[in-house]
């Protein structure tokens, strides 16, 4: 279910703004979106796994607050990460 290590760390490379970017809203959310789509994936086998339903809850909530962040700070960055990331279909 859990990102493995070399996952993530093509992911952060992929999202990254900087060499060496961890932090940053497009990195954190794409994270957030390859943990959700994992975990809807072991949903879609264990209906009745209700603690990993409450985390994929939260974690789609995180995603959001980050989302509603980066709309604020720089809607064009928002829109690139959105088109990239294929949410808001």
């Amino acid at each position: 279910m859990a990102l493995t290590p070399e996952r993530k760390l093509q992911v952060t490379r992929e999202y990254a703004t900087k060499p060496g970017d961890t932090g940053s809203p497009e990195v954190q959310v794409a994270l957030l979106s390859e943990n959700i789509l994992n975990l809807t994936e072991h949903l879609k086998t264990h209906r009745k796994d209700y603690t990993s339903q409450r985390g994929l809850l939260v974690m789609v909530g995180a995603r959001a607050k980050h989302l509603k962040y980066l709309r604020t700070k720089d809607p064009v960055r928002y829109q690139k990460l959105i088109e990239r990331l294929g949410l808001r279909r």
